[in-house]
Order: structure tokens, then sequence, then C-alpha cells
């Protein structure tokens, strides 16, 4: 499956942006989907994160709250709508896929997921 990430930009600090992450090549409800992101000089950090087949979802602390992943299985596609975003918030978000039904520890470990997309650009200001 190929990842296309997109929706990124640059807004003020409590706007939203709605980030996309299209997928081919395969069908997107076959795989678990999670949103990670990286910010300069920091460590990839997980997100949020949509089960297969189920309507669960997981998310990080830090957007606990503002941040909502939803599934477009009409499209073939994942959101990641963000709210009340804070310069913290700032960094490159990146859309992965894995394969079977992962436990919620191994959806919220980005080493774990088998396809990534290119990622998008984010960046809040204060």
């Amino acid at each position: 499956v190929q990842l296309q990430a997109s929706g990124g930009g640059l807004v003020q600090a409590g706007g939203s942006l709605r980030l996309s992450c299209a997928a081919s090549g395969s069908t997107f409800s076959n795989y678990a989907v999670g949103w990670f992101r990286q910010a300069p000089g920091k460590e990839r950090e997980f997100v949020a994160a949509s089960r297969r087949g189920s309507s669960s979802t997981y998310y990080a602390d830090s957007v606990k709250g503002r941040f909502t992943i939803s599934r477009d299985n009409a499209k073939n596609t994942v959101h990641l709508q963000m709210n009340s975003l804070k310069p913290g918030d700032t960094a490159i978000y990146y859309c992965a896929a894995k394969t079977g039904f992962p436990i919620m520890s191994t959806m919220m470990n980005g080493d774990m997921y088998d396809y990534w997309g290119q990622g998008t650009q984010v960046t809040v200001s204060s």
C-alpha cells in the first residue's frame, strides 16, 4: 500500500487543520493506521491511531481532546482533525499503516508499522 499525506500548513495558535492520508494499492480498512510527528531536533512521537475493523482509537495525552482520527472507507482515506492547535504541535506529520490486529502498545510504536507516507508540515505560530 502507498500512503500520501496532505493538509499541512501554517496556522495561528488556536486554529485548526485537517490532515488526510490517502491510500492506494490496497484497501485502507484492512490496516491499522497511525499518525506520528517529528519536530526539529526531537524524536518521532505517536499522535493517534485507529484500529482496523473497529471504532477504537488511541491518542497521545498531549493531543487528547483536541485531535480526532477518523476513517473514510469510501475514499480510502484517514483524517486527523486537529483543533486548538498550539505552537508545540509544530512538526512534520506522518501517517503509517500496519497489517494485522495490533494491540494498543504496538500501535503507539512507530517501529512496528509496515508502511509510511511522506509527511506533511504543520506549523503553528504563536
